[in-house]
């Protein structure tokens, strides 16, 4: 009678178990607001890879040596390629002035040529991270700020900004 008691308890808890399970499975999913969750337009590694090839062939076609680095919506570095001969300092200055043109959404040499001539932004060269010279391009899907590309090392800013939009129009033409 007990080993009977014990299957039928065994038994009934399974029961309740199920019974559980089948209630849960059965409730309706919790769903987010749909203005809750952010849908964004990202840099992937295949453009980023494209648009450094497409920049390394223009400043190449012009007899220039260089760095480019790519970096998405939020700021991370998704590629980066360097020439040899071109000096480590140039490296770290591309990382940053993509950075720069992504974090303000404007070209580095424009930011720069801005804080020169304002004086309330003189200081912006005082914030980690933004680098003050030409070279960096915000990327654009449409309205929207998805990345930068920078580079480094080719001849100056003007230069560097000059291999950086030929780069662009060659991947992706419709971006002014």
């Amino acid at each position: 009678m007990r080993l009977v008691s014990s299957y039928l308890s065994t038994a009934l808890m399974a029961l309740v178990v199920l019974g559980s399970a089948s209630n849960v499975m059965a409730a309706k999913p919790t769903v987010a607001k749909p203005s809750l969750i952010l849908q964004q337009p990202n840099v992937s590694l295949a453009l980023a890879n494209e648009l450094i090839d497409a920049t390394m062939a223009v400043c190449h076609a012009e007899g220039k040596s260089a760095v480019v680095a790519v970096v998405d919506r939020a700021g991370n570095l998704i590629a980066l390629q360097r020439d040899d001969s071109v000096g480590p300092h140039n490296t770290d200055a591309a990382v940053r002035k993509a950075y720069t043109a992504l974090s303000t959404k404007t070209p580095s040499r424009l930011l720069a040529n801005n804080a020169r001539a304002n004086p309330d932004s003189s200081n912006l060269n005082t914030v980690h991270d933004l680098l003050l010279i030409g070279g960096g391009v915000p990327l654009k899907f449409g309205n929207e700020v998805i990345g930068a590309i920078a580079v480094g090392g080719s001849g100056g800013a003007m230069q560097d900004e000059s291999c950086a939009l030929k780069g662009i129009e060659k991947v992706l033409p419709t971006q002014k």
